[in-house]
């Protein structure tokens, strides 16, 4: 219709829309979005309603047509509307392929209750209405959608399972090497992966399923069967009006049903020469071709096929396909590059010097390069290798240069190079602005870096300045408004809630569910005692009180202040490991013992029988003090770094914080502690003083940190460690460490902040820490039969909790 309409066709023709579904056209590309809770399913709508009326268009939303008459020229609809056409198109698309399981079925021929397709909006929306009070999710299909279920259904808080009937995640994009690959790293996000699995039966028990059963009569338990084990096109119109269908509706190079010359075919449902596309690029190219023909503006246009190449993100990794995956011929070039611990596998296939197929996963740098070489026959580089690499194919810059100004950049809407050159010419010039007028990068989001890439250099071409965008320095997506004045009107509004900060500051009131977590870690460290904690605003981490494992059971820390433990505790730990079976126990980098393997039933009675406080290896929040054993047992001691270490991790133990937290004092400039490469680290220095170090990592970036000051007493320590950490938590974006945070302010300004106190707020954050301190209770003993209920099966039994002595 958008290119019927580009092309003048309102003047020429009155169009009539029938619709199945109730709405107006949206973006499913973007319903593994919606089922996460990253987008709401308003934001995915391609046209508001109102474009409909604005373009004269007659929209029927949730009248389904059910049978064509060719002859007559006629459509009759399900709510008795009959309505004569001159020129019909077909645009049915697809729907859900369901395989033959014994159990998946009602009587009346509806899904059982807790089975779902997931193809529509209505089939997200119940999906999300069943998973509440969920524990465990099965996805049968391991493609692209089914794999983005899985994701998203694990966002919801529930285990996920993806079962695949054939050897391969996406075997129709990858080969045995990148299928593998990327299953390491799904896994690696706790959803569990079966392959070679047929299944054949569903079990249910008080009417909801309960498990699913294999061909080899192997079981696996759920509560929730999502069905993504395909789509098949919808044929039955065509076929009941007599029009030749094979694998879908039969078209010729104008989109035209070979049986009827005023039947006009496009989409998923359409076979044109023998292909039949599942994948939205392609139709932008029928459409404009369809439309060409249609509206008489180029009556010569013809449709050739598409190559298809695609890029996406699969489960939030990044993998792109075209072409062949293999080499088909012995002269045919193929290069493979495979680096399974870091996730990254690469294949070119080059035929007489043209590429001819490529694969990419988990590192996509160079796709913007390959899909021209594939799409245009780029002159190929003679080291083959440079394909993959930059050692010899053009630099970013140039390579978005050279792109055709016809290169598409986003296949999911179809937005094209030129169209987004146009627009930063036409005065847009903010990703934001650009993303919004040309939907570029609004789909699954995988283009959104090309497309950044261009309107800087289209912008550059024209003289202009990028435009900052306004969401870059808000706190969260959700709320238009950066951190310091985000706390300033919820302490004015005195909003204690996450539902309440969404209801009086965001944009029509709407909540999203991206931005929960770092709201509820605000006002968690706002508000103490006051806050206000819903469960569905906390991660599914911080609602079991435990890092989920790949294979969706649990990590269990109990705290060991300072690293320093005793007999009893170590005889508790050991007497947990066995009763619960639990399958490793293991020695961390900050000095805690590590029970690993747990599941989910068994977290409230593991916790309850340590009767130990948590150690929060799984928060947002403080997490350890990592100390030597300093002046009371070591020769080379300076300084009792156990017993400050202790008192610190005493002290702060659980506050919330942007990003995590992680100590170390240690007893003299040896650093056996790591102190210098901690968020904060201290260290003993003659004269009975103590250094202070901030912002240091040694994870995958590796910083030392900066010394912010050399104090006297323990007591100093404490007082400046609490003053830091409380600068750092209400300046800190989400997610920003100490080792971005300090670099950022800069450590002078830090230091006068902190230590000289040069704007005067030093009493102010020492009260607001002192205020957190105050409120912290330990994460088991506060739970309550009714958190319990609502984060286990009310069929356990609950498990009395242990009552901690609180400061």
């Amino acid at each position: 219709m958008e290119e019927i309409l580009a092309r003048g066709g309102s003047e020429r023709f009155a169009i009539t829309v029938f619709g199945d579904e109730p709405y107006g056209n949206y973006n499913r590309i973007l319903l593994s979005n919606v089922l996460a809770g990253s987008d709401d399913a308003r934001e995915i709508y391609l046209n508001p309603l109102d474009w409909y009326t604005d373009n004269n268009i007659d929209l029927r939303a949730g009248v389904r047509v059910v049978r064509i008459d060719p002859f007559a020229h006629l459509v009759f609809a399900d709510d008795g509307t009959t309505l004569r056409y001159d020129k019909l198109i077909l645009a049915t698309g697809s729907r859900a392929f369901f395989p033959p399981i014994e159990g998946i079925w009602r009587d009346d021929k509806a899904l059982a209750p807790g089975v779902f397709g997931f193809r529509s909006l209505d089939d997200c929306e119940a999906m999300i209405e069943f998973a509440r009070g969920r524990t465990k999710a099965v996805v049968v299909g391991g493609g692209l959608l089914g794999l983005e279920a899985a994701r998203g259904l694990q966002s919801r808080g529930l285990q996920a399972a993806v079962v695949q009937g054939g050897s391969t995640l996406m075997n129709a994009q990858l080969d045995d090497h990148g299928s593998a690959i990327l299953r390491r790293l799904v896994e690696a996000l706790g959803i569990e992966v079966h392959t070679g699995k047929r299944t054949t039966r569903m079990l249910s028990e008080n009417g909801i399923p309960a498990a699913i059963e294999f061909a080899d009569n192997s079981r696996l338990s759920c509560d929730m069967v999502v069905l993504a084990a395909g789509i098949r096109p919808n044929v039955g119109l065509a076929q009941r009006a007599g029009l030749t269908v094979e694998r879908a509706i039969v078209v010729d190079d104008q989109m035209r049903s070979i049986d009827d010359d005023d039947v006009y075919v496009v989409g998923e449902c359409a076979q044109h020469r023998g292909q039949v596309y599942g994948l939205v690029a392609p139709l932008w190219e029928q459409a404009s071709v369809l439309a060409d023909h249609l509206t008489g503006s180029n009556p010569g246009a013809a449709y050739h096929g598409s190559r298809t190449a695609t890029k996406l993100k699969v489960a939030g990794v990044d993998v792109a396909a075209m072409g062949l995956k293999g080499p088909e011929r012995d002269d045919d070039e193929f290069v493979q590059y495979s680096e399974p611990r870091h996730g990254v596998y690469k294949t070119v296939v080059v035929r007489d010097n043209k590429l001819i197929g490529a694969t990419l996963v988990g590192d996509v740098r160079k796709v913007a390069f390959l899909m021209q070489a594939f799409d245009r026959g780029l002159p190929l580089p003679p080291e083959r290798i440079s394909l993959m690499f930059d050692i010899g194919t053009p630099e970013v810059a140039a390579g978005v240069a050279e792109l055709a100004d016809d290169a598409q950049v986003c296949n999911c809407n179809g937005v094209t190079k030129a169209t987004i050159v146009g627009c930063v010419k036409s005065g847009q010039t903010s990703l934001a602005g650009v993303m919004s007028s040309t939907r570029a990068g609004k789909g699954c989001g995988s283009c959104k870096g090309l497309v950044s890439q261009i309107v800087e250099w289209a912008a550059a071409q024209t003289g202009a300045e990028i435009a900052e965008d306004a969401e870059a320095n808000w706190y969260v997506a959700a709320i238009p408004y950066d951190k310091p004045e985000l706390m300033r009107r919820i302490r004015e509004l005195e909003l204690r809630s996450v539902s309440s900060v969404f209801a009086a500051l965001a944009p029509d009131g709407r909540e999203d569910a991206g931005s929960k977590m770092a709201l509820a870690s605000l006002l968690h460290m706002m508000w103490g005692d006051e806050y206000l904690d819903e469960r569905d605003s906390r991660f599914i981490n911080d609602r079991v009180h435990g890092n989920t494992q790949r294979d969706g059971t649990f990590s269990v820390v109990p705290q060991l202040m300072g690293g320093v433990t005793n007999s009893d505790q170590l005889r508790k730990i050991a007497d947990v490991a066995d009763k619960y079976q639990i399958p490793m126990i293991k020695l961390t980098g900050g000095q805690r013992i590590d029970l690993l393997g747990v599941r989910k039933e068994d977290l409230p009675a593991v916790w309850a029988d340590l009767d130990m406080p948590s150690g929060y290896a799984y928060g947002k929040s403080f997490r350890t003090v990592k100390t030597c054993v300093g002046s009371d047992f070591c020769r080379y001691g300076l300084g009792d770094s156990t017993a400050l270490g202790i008192a610190i991790e005493n002290r702060f133990q659980g506050i919330p914080s942007p990003a995590k937290m992680k100590l170390a004092v240690t007893g003299c400039p040896r650093n056996c502690a790591e102190a210098l490469c901690k968020d904060v680290g201290v260290v003993a220095i003659e004269g009975g003083q103590w250094q202070i170090y901030v912002g240091g990592a040694a994870g995958a970036h590796i910083r030392k940190g900066d010394l912010l000051t050399t104090v006297d007493s323990a007591d100093d320590v404490i007082a400046l460690t609490g003053r830091f950490l409380q600068y750092y938590r209400e300046n800190a974006n989400w997610l920003e460490r100490t080792y971005d945070f300090v670099p950022r302010i800069g450590i002078d300004r830090i230091r006068a902040i902190v230590v000289e106190d040069s704007e005067g707020i030093g009493p102010d954050l020492d009260a607001r820490m002192q205020k957190s301190v105050d409120s912290y209770r330990d994460p088991w003993s506060r739970e309550r039969t009714a958190d319990a209920e609502n984060n286990f099966r009310t069929s356990l039994p609950l498990i009395p909790l242990p009552q901690v002595p609180v400061r």
